[in-house]
């Protein structure tokens, strides 16, 4: 009997210095698939994956294309050895260029450059240390809304992924995300800084997003072979048009993942495989206990699939 199954794939934050190694040293797919990204990007992608170092890895237009890699790399050596058919993909912002390009939708080299492009556009919108972003941590969607209306002022400060299970990240003017720390910490939450390098999934982002409108433009999109659940309105589309316009929207818009994940359930996906560096998407949803056996595929671990695809 076929288990409905989706593919998810993580985003920026999962990379780690030796990603892809073990991969590549295991599978022909996988090194064939780390020479292609090189190839794309002009550079040494895997190299940087393999051995960092890590304040090079950690840069956002270099850890978006080497996590979209790893992602690939896992998923063509996952297929090679095991009969998996998704129903659906979904990825956590950057990963959902890793989904697009396991579901046929954007070629391989096209989405490297796109997300190179795409991290250096992030990058530049906002100058470092104007903005900031923090995860508050058992606080549901409507409070953490009453906590940025409160604390903008006359700055921007607003959610930037809601990932369920009563995590929500927000993103905006440093002062301001301070500020909505300081409300969630009186109210009960827990509330950290993110160390990341730009304000994402905010309105500080629109020019990062008018840039990848333009980059979008020469680039091929075709209706993928499954269903992505986008992160913009969580729903799943095989319409490459919407598609590319979810794709600038989603610089500026929230992360639905949670909304995603509760989508999927109400779908029939019984069963999500996590596919690229870490497990943080996996663990996530097993927070959620909305009746989808979560596993990670990384690093060539599958045994523990248990596949009856």
């Amino acid at each position: 009997m076929t288990v409905p199954t989706a593919l998810l794939f993580p985003g920026q934050g999962s990379q780690k210095v030796g990603m892809g190694r073990r991969l590549a040293d295991d599978h022909p797919i996988a090194r064939e698939t780390f020479a292609e990204a090189d190839d794309a990007v002009g550079s040494a992608i895997s190299r940087l994956c393999f051995e960092g170092p890590k304040d090079e890895l950690v840069k956002t237009e270099n850890a978006q294309p080497a996590i979209l890699a790893v992602s690939v790399a896992t998923w063509r050596a996952l297929r090679a050895e095991v009969d998996l058919v998704p129903s659906w993909v979904a990825g956590h912002s950057l990963g959902e260029y890793s989904a697009l390009v396991v579901a046929g939708a954007l070629a391989f080299p096209d989405a490297l450059r796109l997300v190179r492009t795409r991290g250096r556009l992030m990058q530049q919108a906002v100058p470092e240390g104007i903005g900031a972003m923090a995860a508050l941590l058992g606080v549901d969607e409507a409070p953490v809304a009453e906590f940025c209306r409160q604390a903008a002022g006359d700055e921007i400060v607003t959610a930037a992924n809601l990932n369920g299970a009563g995590q929500v990240v927000v993103a905006g003017h440093r002062a301001a995300v301070d500020r909505v720390i300081e409300l969630a910490r009186a109210a009960g939450a827990r509330a950290l800084p993110v160390p990341v390098s730009a304000p994402f999934h905010c309105p500080l982002m629109a020019p990062a997003a008018d840039g990848l409108r333009a980059a979008l433009a020469d680039v091929s999109i075709d209706p993928p072979t499954v269903p992505v659940v986008a992160n913009v309105d969580a729903t799943p589309t095989t319409d490459a048009a919407r598609i590319r316009e979810l794709l600038v929207q989603q610089v500026t818009a929230p992360v639905r993942w949670g909304a995603s994940m509760q989508q999927l359930a109400e779908l029939g996906c019984r069963r999500a495989v996590e596919v690229g560096p870490g497990q943080v998407l996996t663990k996530m949803l097993q927070r959620m206990r909305l009746g989808i056996d979560a596993m990670a595929a990384e690093a060539g671990h599958w045994d523990a699939l248990g596949v009856e695809a």
